[in-house]
């Protein structure tokens, strides 16, 4: 479980395939900021921009680690075929402040950025989420982009899924991967968890399907 709150900014620095053909994943390395690596064991935890992924090796001298992704997750995925920076979250425990919302590190639907603009001291972020999340989406819920835990502002329908609005504060632009968002972005979306488990005690037995999701790594 994670919170949506990053505990590090990282960048992917190397990308390589683990088979030769377009069915099979990469294998992932990155680089975290000095002193992050300390408390990590192989097989922990890490959401790289909202996806679950286990570490599968590690150099903390060199402020390394590696996990490989599948295929499937890098299809439903955004900016993890790459080299670049990353938001990054190590598992929550026990005894953590939950600073965010209950995350599960399970990316639910990739959004398309429609507007990242300064407003004020703040700046404000539209994303169009695709129909199948538009209905867990709801003004001051909880939404997490790119593992970023934020609260929706405004929901307009269309017909193309909803578009939410969220303000981000300067903090939260200068200490995530967020700021360097613009309009066609793909991003990571995940929905709020509690909306997943009320759909589901509202609609049980009905044969109401619900939100597809899927856990990247694994």
């Amino acid at each position: 479980m994670f919170t949506g709150i990053v505990t590090g900014l990282g960048r992917i620095v190397d990308v390589q395939p683990l088979g030769d053909s377009d069915a099979h994943g990469r294998r992932l390395t990155l680089e975290t900021p000095p002193g992050y690596l300390d408390d990590v064991q192989h097989g922990d935890s890490i959401a790289l921009n909202g996806a679950c992924m286990t570490a599968t090796g590690f150099d903390a001298e060199r402020r390394r680690f590696t996990v490989d992704v599948s295929a499937e997750s890098l299809a439903k995925t955004a900016g993890l075929d790459r080299p670049g920076p990353v938001n990054l979250e190590k598992a929550v425990r026990p005894q953590d402040r939950l600073g965010g919302h209950l995350v599960s590190g399970h990316v639910d639907g990739l959004g398309t950025v429609t507007r990242f603009a300064a407003v004020g001291e703040s700046y404000e972020l539209c994303v169009l989420a695709p129909p199948a999340l538009a209905r867990y989406l709801a003004y001051k819920g909880s939404i997490t982009v790119n593992g970023v835990s934020l609260t929706v502002n405004r929901v307009v329908d269309t017909p193309d899924g909803a578009e939410v609005s969220i303000n981000l504060i300067p903090h939260t632009v200068a200490n995530t991967t967020l700021g360097s968002l613009a309009a066609g972005h793909r991003v990571n979306l995940e929905i709020d968890l509690i909306a997943r488990y009320v759909e589901r005690m509202l609609t049980a037995g009905a044969g109401v399907a619900g939100a597809s999701s899927t856990r990247p790594g694994g």
